[in-house]
């Protein structure tokens, strides 16, 4: 009797399209299928698509937008505030940074909580122990609030007053979802600390409420319950992305990192730069080593969101971003974006212009994509009437090339000494340009390029972050654990700098500081912020197979599955075991 073989799955939604890919012991399969208005239908119809109906899956990775989407559109839950009295309106008082240095009336993003619904509560704990004791009479009625965020005043160093009040909260009101900051984002800064805890409760209900319909379906589609893909580029259970919803808010582009680092491992390069131009939008992170740093905060849709993430840098550029003109004459290209309904022009559903018309136009895309979708060609030159398709590809070139240079030239690194790893449906399209820019002198295009961020969830770890917040002398801190990163600064300092766990570790920091600013001084005490560590379960092995060789030089429109490659002149390449597309100047 024959075995029924056993399969990893991995399915990624974008804003887009929604990507599967099913490895089977080398064999891997891909699909592509709309998304559509419920994310969980899209995930299922993927999944049916690439196969995994006829196969046993074994594992099930995802990476999703929808905590995304629902922060960017504030469609979250009705949210209530408690902090200490006194301290209730920090959400709006924020940081007193302007949202633009020269535009001194830009607004703010308005807080995920208004005025009436922040509440503040009697009691007060200090650095050094209770100022005044916790008064749980004090605490105000929540009214109509789905969900609470409860930020004390040093609760990241004794959480005895928070914890009371989120136990209050959650007897009083068990249909709540209730987030204390301790539980969350344990560290100092309470503005920071309150924006996290604030868009964790704001994102719970409705972030859950899809994980959970979609584990449902899974099961009753014989898939196993999924993974769900942190912003930290690790996985975690069902569960425990539903309990705080912020750890998710860059699920699927750090999906898209791991699997930039698994090519660029697997094809020997040490040194890469992943780019990931989608329909809606281009991310880019640099990978030292062929793995990605993370940071401990990043900006989302303008709220600090203190959690670790991979080190991202995002633009509204994809291959859906809308063209246009503007009053004086000039070329603009997106942020907005046509999205999947009604898509680029040449997709004959009445779309605007954009960049997949233009490259379209300028004979780089074939006359069918990978799925069957026949392109419309005198749409598109219908939706750019007076308007040259090679200035709109100039332009969303240039805009990709800043976010390039951001996470390279501006921290410091020589982006010669990199490949970059081109995917997403329109990556390979625009990478040797970007790379001609930036004196790049290799391109990396996955076999699997339209569908990268889902094979970076096959082959994903599982991972569990935790941070422990020190604010001492670096001498005073004690035995430290082996492995992760301190945060440390020169005492006085209002920021600090990641620096791996070691021996030696304040001739580290003073070695890290001399590169990142050009100076240290060894005679100054150093301040130990925190200390991070992660439990880390190692992804399966993943090998590919290529199931075509191609040889090309340039001027070539190449076809791959589920993206297409536009080889200019002077470039040359050839694949690797692996599939993966090595092009060179």
């Amino acid at each position: 009797m024959q075995s029924t073989p056993v399969a990893i799955l991995g399915v990624d939604v974008g804003g887009t399209f929604t990507d599967a890919v099913l490895f089977d012991g080398g064999s891997v399969r891909t699909a592509k299928v709309p998304t559509a208005a419920r994310q969980e239908e899209s995930v299922l119809a993927a999944a049916r698509a690439v196969g995994a109906g006829a196969t046993v899956v074994e594992r099930f990775a995802h990476g999703t937008t929808v905590a995304t989407n629902a922060l960017l559109e504030r469609r979250g839950a009705r949210t209530a505030f408690v902090g200490n009295d006194g301290f209730e309106h920090l959400l709006h008082l924020r940081r007193q940074t302007r949202a633009h240095l020269y535009r001194l009336c830009l607004p703010q993003p308005e807080p995920l909580v208004p005025l009436a619904r922040c509440h503040g509560v009697h009691g007060r704990l200090g650095p050094d122990g209770e100022l005044a004791p916790l008064d749980l009479s004090t605490l105000p009625d929540i009214g109509d609030a789905e969900a609470v965020a409860v930020c004390l005043l040093f609760a990241f160093r004794d959480a005895r007053h928070e914890a009371a009040v989120a136990d209050e909260l959650r007897a009083r009101h068990p249909g709540v979802h209730v987030v204390a900051s301790h539980e969350i984002a344990p560290e100092f800064r309470e503005y920071e600390r309150a924006s996290t805890t604030a868009a964790d409760a704001y994102l719970g209900p409705v972030s859950a409420r899809y994980l959970r319909a979609l584990a449902g379906a899974a099961r009753e589609g014989g898939l196993p319950e999924p993974l769900v893909m942190l912003s930290s580029g690790g996985v975690a259970t069902v569960d425990e992305a539903a309990a705080h919803a912020a750890m998710i808010l860059v699920s699927g582009p750090a999906a898209g990192v791991v699997g930039a680092g698994l090519v660029a491992r697997r094809a020997g390069f040490e040194n890469a730069i992943a780019f990931d131009m989608g329909g809606t939008s281009t991310d880019v992170c640099l990978l030292r080593g062929a793995r990605a740093t993370r940071v401990a905060e990043r900006d989302v849709g303008g709220l600090p969101i203190r959690l670790p993430s991979v080190d991202l840098h995002t633009v509204g550029a994809g291959g859906g971003s809308l063209v246009r003109v503007d009053a004086g004459g000039a070329i603009r290209v997106g942020p907005e974006s046509a999205g999947a309904q009604p898509g680029p022009a040449c997709y004959g559903a009445g779309g605007g212009p954009t960049v997949t018309d233009a490259n379209l136009l300028l004979g780089r895309l074939p006359a069918e994509l990978p799925g069957g979708l026949r392109l419309d060609r005198d749409a598109a030159e219908r939706a750019f009437a007076g308007i040259d398709p090679q200035a709109a590809v100039d332009v969303v070139n240039a805009e990709m090339l800043r976010a390039l240079r951001v996470v390279s030239v501006e921290r410091g690194h020589d982006p010669r000494e990199f490949v970059l790893v081109a995917f997403g449906g329109a990556g390979p399209l625009h990478a040797c340009a970007l790379a001609e820019e930036l004196g790049i002198e290799a391109v990396l295009v996955p076999a699997a390029a339209g569908v990268l961020s889902a094979l970076g969830l096959v082959a994903s770890e599982e991972r569990r972050d935790h941070v422990v917040s020190y604010l001492c002398p670096l001498a005073d801190a004690g035995e430290l654990p082996a492995e992760g990163t301190a945060d440390l600064r020169y005492r006085g300092q209002s920021f600090e700098l990641s620096v791996p766990l070691q021996p030696a570790l304040a001739q580290a920091f003073h070695r890290e500081h001399e590169e990142r600013y050009g100076y240290s001084d060894e005679s100054r005490e150093i301040e130990l912020v925190a200390v991070r560590t992660a439990q880390v379960v190692p992804g399966p092995e993943v090998s590919l197979e290529a199931a075509s060789d191609h040889e090309v030089t340039g001027p070539l429109v190449l076809e791959l599955a589920g993206a297409t490659c536009w080889v200019p002149e002077g470039w040359h390449g050839e694949t690797n075991a692996d599939g993966t597309l090595v092009l060179t100047r």
